[in-house]
């Protein structure tokens, strides 16, 4: 089975120029996805079997992921509300 990374620019392709602007713009919002790589880096590595922690700490990891995923998409959206 194939092990994909789940970039969010790569989630959401038709919020690009967006995620882009706000990448450069806000910081909270660069700190996020900073945090949200770098997560989804280490979920990528377990999966592939270069790091074996235990599944407990696995699932947090797949927890944090989404509720990262959830924050950004908020601020996006929240963006774009604000700027029609």
């Amino acid at each position: 089975m194939a092990v994909e990374h789940h970039k969010f620019s790569k989630d959401f392709p038709e919020f690009r120029d967006t995620i882009h602007e706000l990448k450069l713009n806000n910081q909270k919002f660069a700190a996020l996805m900073k945090e949200y790589d770098e997560t989804d880096d280490e979920i990528y590595r377990i999966e592939e079997g270069i790091e074996t922690p235990t599944d407990d700490y696995t699932e947090a990891l797949k927890i944090k992921r989404v509720e990262l995923k959830d924050k950004l998409y908020s601020m996006v959206r929240s963006f774009i509300d604000t700027h029609k």
